[in-house]
């Protein structure tokens, strides 16, 4: 006979997190704030995305940007310089961002004034796809020395995405990386998936992000 209880707590934690995901969307509706949260692997050039696209649109609507790592403060110092508002996120060892944590986030930024808000989530391809963050719209950068295998490996990152940027195009020579392979394993996992090809460091690419932006905070705000 058994002397103890087997509990499967795994769904109820994250149907809690979906709940409190919805509200708070339904928050950001109404305050006409537009949350991305941007997802990646280490070193993809998640910062230096974040700080052409402060550049290139700071003058059109107002930025804000969390962002999130387990320590440091490298990434908040450096989004400071554009004059964007920033807060950094410490998660206290945890890999991912959830509802309740955004929410957090937003309240130490201030949103009220915010037309785009950057959640600039903690870098892996596993634990920030599991959970929903209230976000408006989901991101993820690949970077061409990652290898274009990604999609097979984090096939749950790649399905939940709106949008997916390609970063260091300007690389491609250097690296047996093949773009339209890629294409073609993100789309058939999500039909549904925008692929833009970047280089965050030339500019190569960027306006067609920024258009994606201007697009969906403006649908965002209707």
């Amino acid at each position: 006979m058994d002397t103890f209880k087997v509990l499967e707590i795994k769904q109820s934690v994250f149907e809690d997190n979906d709940r409190q995901a919805e509200l708070l969307r339904e928050e950001l509706k109404s305050e006409k704030t537009f949350l991305l949260n941007l997802m990646s692997s280490p070193g993809s050039g998640k910062t230096t995305t974040v700080l052409r696209t402060i550049n290139a649109l700071k003058d059109e609507m107002s930025i804000g940007v969390m962002e999130a790592d387990i320590d440091s403060d490298v990434d908040a110092q450096a989004v400071s310089q554009t004059g964007a508002k920033v807060i950094q996120l410490h998660t206290g060892g945890m890999c991912h961002l959830d509802a309740d944590m955004t929410k957090q986030g937003l309240i130490g930024l201030g949103t009220k004034e915010v037309d785009f808000a950057i959640l600039e989530n903690v870098g892996n391809l596993v634990c920030p796809a599991e959970f929903d963050t209230g976000s408006s719209k989901n991101a993820a950068i690949l970077s061409v020395p990652e290898g274009d295998d990604k999609p097979l490996k984090y096939p749950l990152m790649f399905s939940i995405i709106d949008v997916l940027l390609i970063n260091k195009i300007d690389t491609m020579d250097y690296f047996d990386f093949d773009l339209e392979a890629v294409k073609d394993r993100v789309r058939k996992i999500n039909p549904n998936i925008k692929v833009i090809p970047i280089s965050a460091k030339t500019g190569e690419g960027m306006d067609e992000w920024y258009d994606w932006i201007r697009t969906e905070v403006k649908k965002w705000n209707k």
